[in-house]
């Protein structure tokens, strides 16, 4: 993309540069987050998906690693907003904000930095095939754990334990990993929260599994429910996982995406489950702003 923000204003992407002194950058102190936005070409407009709740999350995560930047959450919606429009987008993106500790210091602590944010665009797909599924393992790698660097924090050095199991899974041949945690039970992916379907109710793990606070997660289960379905939030182990009817999983990134196979093993049938489908159906009608009662979920831009 032509444009980005950077330490205060709009600038050519050219122009926003960082020194390698910048403190952040050694030692993985950075706070981001990922929102889509999406292009609907019938009607030539453009959508953003949980603009304010990801940047209400940011703020939160902000919070815990001491954070402090001069934007507030509805100066950044604005400016997310102008910078999309300056670059004259008409497909659908990632929108990336990044807030780190700019001062050019050594020493890993969280007190007396300034932190500045920064926020660019690429254009963005499907992430992972969410028609024909994708195969995963369950990786060798155990989840980070909350009095370690909390899995609801999405910050840079955190994301290490998810580079472990995403390659661990490609060099297996395969799309992508399930990471257990330190307990034994299902986490999540490498980068996405995961969900089972048993006997027609979904299942996923609970917060204290060790997992993001998933927006996506959130969405996913009030569609769920609307459509009629439980939804139960409560531990699952490696085996359980096997013998589950559905797997998908599901993230900003990820969107809604099918799981068919784990660890050489069919998932139900081997293909994309009913229940996946028809949610992911509700989804994407969804995040183009197609379904009344979810047009507050989107900000048309």
């Amino acid at each position: 993309m032509e444009y980005v923000y950077f330490e205060g204003k709009i600038v050519p992407e050219e122009e926003a540069k960082i020194s390698i002194k910048t403190n952040s950058f050694h030692y993985g102190t950075a706070i981001f987050e990922g929102i889509r936005a999406y292009y609907d070409k019938e009607t030539d407009k453009m959508f953003a998906l949980f603009f304010k709740e990801h940047y209400e999350r940011l703020f939160k995560n902000m919070k815990v690693l001491n954070m402090e930047i001069n934007e507030s959450i509805e100066e950044l919606v604005e400016i997310t907003k102008e910078l999309i429009r300056k670059n004259n987008i008409k497909s659908d993106i990632y929108i990336r904000p990044i807030v780190y500790f700019s001062d050019t210091a050594i020493g890993p602590k969280l007190i007396g930095y300034n932190a500045k944010i920064a926020i660019y665009l690429y254009p963005l797909g499907d992430y992972i095939d969410i028609e024909k599924g994708t195969k995963a393992i369950v990786s060798s790698w155990t989840r980070l754990y909350d009095n370690m660097i909390s899995p609801r924090l999405k910050v840079a050095g955190a994301y290490v334990n998810s580079a472990f199991a995403k390659t661990e899974a490609i060099l297996a041949g395969v799309d992508e990993a399930i990471v257990l945690n330190k307990n034994g039970y299902v986490s999540e992916g490498s980068a996405e929260n995961i969900f089972i379907v048993r006997d027609g109710k979904l299942i996923t793990p609970p917060v204290s599994d060790d997992i993001l606070e998933g927006i996506t997660r959130w969405a996913v289960m009030v569609i769920a429910k609307d459509l009629g379905y439980e939804v139960i939030e409560r531990s699952i182990t490696r085996t359980e996982l096997y013998i589950a009817d559905e797997v998908f999983f599901c993230g900003t990134g990820a969107q809604i995406s099918p799981v068919v196979e784990i660890d050489n093993r069919k998932i139900g049938d081997g293909k994309p489950g009913k229940i996946t489908k028809e949610i992911q159906k509700v989804y994407f009608d969804a995040v183009k702003g197609k379904i009344e009662k979810y047009k507050h979920w989107v900000e048309e831009i």
